[in-house]
């Protein structure tokens, strides 16, 4: 079904996504072949407010994690089955949809869907430019373990040059993005269970006759406290999100009852297969030799692990054997700053046809059925957040945390609107209401105790939350300002809801 802003410029998107398609471009922004080694530190190092190390609840808060991500799933895979006409509008057109629906007015409802995509960039156009600086920090780290030396100018250099490497994939199309995602997605994993088989290995053969964190391999797996679980969920849930993002390609989906499918797939997939599989294996291994305290302080503990277990089982090459895990690595982090991009870009394109923002944004590039000039202005700010972030370790936290709140936030509203549209349907009281409501307060603890956790943390972190904090109340009083003055002169047309165009 085109919508009528698509038929009224003659253009829309390529409609190209099959299932597999869906789910490969929502398993990229998943990435644990990337987060498994880029966290793993922040994990490791992390502590309560009395300074005790919550490091033994890693696997268990990322399990509870991953438990508050299926209520959210769940919210947007029944959204996306009710509204298979959302094309790449995803949260801003199920929310007035929605609404209308239930029988708000016009102009509540387009205040409400205004608001929910002004804060969709917030994720969406700052998780890229977090992920290109990233890649600027792990590149320096790799290049320094060979003796060369990076100066701030090249690392600012690598990270500009890396973002527009993932724009011009963008810009050349959904299925260019998805061959690539998939030749992404069968390497990490692949990896993934080749470095956990490693660290499992060399924890059962004992080469080196060392002692374990964990006496019982089953110790991983069992909370040592309820509140060190819930600390390390924080971190945890920030590497699951992406599930979401194929809501966006519904555009684009062969049958965009796929999309539902695609969200609870990736999720299972990356989520309870590889991650749950992942940390479990590294955890299992810390030892008398490199404990939670070593990891804590390391550039890059995986990288540790990996030169550690193959020098004790085969004597050596454990420096080849971590360069080539690392390579893999940095084309997980290439597939999931592809994959968030190519959401971001698609949603902002929705935007910009219902004339919410500046319509350039929504013109499709005619070969390759992308939104071209979206892409190209997407690219110039991932490439200005991850200069800015990889100029040092606290602006890359104020962008990560940035980007963090407006994904919590993002989701939680999205999880009320999933009640709103649900309330009047002939499904079970679980589905309509006690999963939503439940996703909706899983993202507003998480939002509190993150902003807690931060304000209270002192020093560079404390710098960061209230650096993000900052940004998130500017950007939504501009949101505000922004919307005031283009609802009185334009009208918005995004779909034929009932009672005609929104005004």
């Amino acid at each position: 079904m085109a919508t009528n802003q698509e038929n009224a410029t003659g253009s829309q998107m390529k409609k190209t996504l099959s299932l597999s398609g869906l789910t490969i471009n929502a398993m990229a922004l998943i990435a644990p072949g990337a987060f498994l080694w880029l966290t793993f530190q922040l994990q490791a190092a992390q502590v309560d407010p009395s300074g005790v190390s919550t490091a033994p609840d890693i696997w268990t808060g990322l399990a509870l994690a991953l438990l508050l991500s299926f209520l959210t799933a769940a919210a947007y895979s029944y959204l996306s089955n009710r509204y298979p006409d959302a094309g790449a509008g995803s949260s801003y057109y199920f929310a007035q949809r929605a609404l209308l629906d239930r029988g708000s007015s016009n102009k509540t409802a387009r205040t409400a869907k205004f608001y929910v995509g002004w804060l969709s960039h917030l994720y969406y156009w700052v998780y890229p430019g977090v992920m290109v600086g990233m890649m600027g920090f792990f590149i320096t780290y790799i290049l320094s373990t060979v003796g060369i030396t990076i100066t701030p100018l090249t690392e600012v250099a690598i990270v500009i040059l890396f973002a527009v490497l993932v724009g011009f994939i963008a810009f050349r199309g959904i299925n260019g993005s998805t061959r690539t995602n998939l030749m992404i997605n069968i390497a990490q994993l692949a990896m993934l269970v080749g470095v956990t088989g490693l660290a499992l290995a060399y924890r059962f053969i004992n080469p080196d006759h060392l002692t374990y964190t964990f006496s019982n391999p089953v110790g991983p797996l069992i909370p040592s406290s309820a509140s060190h679980m819930l600390f390390q969920a924080t971190v945890a849930i920030l590497v699951l999100v992406g599930f979401e993002s194929v809501t966006a390609f519904t555009g684009e989906a062969k049958n965009p009852k796929d999309v539902p499918k695609a969200i609870m797939l990736s999720l299972v997939i990356q989520g309870a297969f590889a991650y749950l599989l992942g940390f479990y294996g590294v955890q299992a291994w810390m030892n008398s030799h490199y404990s939670f305290a070593a990891a804590a302080v390391s550039n890059s503990p995986i990288g540790d692990m990996i030169i550690q277990s193959v020098n004790g089982l085969f004597g050596g090459g454990g420096f080849i054997v971590m360069l080539v895990v690392a390579a893999v690595v940095a084309t997980a982090i290439l597939g999931t700053t592809l994959s968030c991009m190519n959401t971001g870009v698609r949603v902002t394109f929705a935007i910009s046809r219902d004339t919410e923002v500046p319509e350039p944004l929504g013109k499709l590039n005619p070969r390759h059925g992308t939104p071209a000039i979206g892409v190209w202005v997407m690219t110039i700010v991932t490439a200005g957040i991850g200069a800015f972030g990889v100029l040092s370790l606290t602006n890359l936290t104020a962008m990560t945390l940035l980007s963090n709140f407006g994904t919590f936030l993002l989701y939680g509203v999205t999880c009320i609107i999933a009640v709103y549209a649900l309330a009047r349907e002939k499904r079970s009281i679980l589905t309509k209401f006690i999963i939503p409501i439940a996703g909706f307060a899983a993202n507003v603890v998480m939002l509190i105790t993150v902003v807690w956790l931060g304000v209270i943390g002192g020093g560079s972190t404390q710098t960061a939350a209230l650096m993000a904090l900052i940004i998130t109340a500017i950007w939504l009083a501009a949101g505000f300002g922004y919307f005031a003055l283009n609802s009185r002169s334009k009208e918005s047309r995004i779909l034929p809801f009932p009672g005609g165009k929104v005004k």
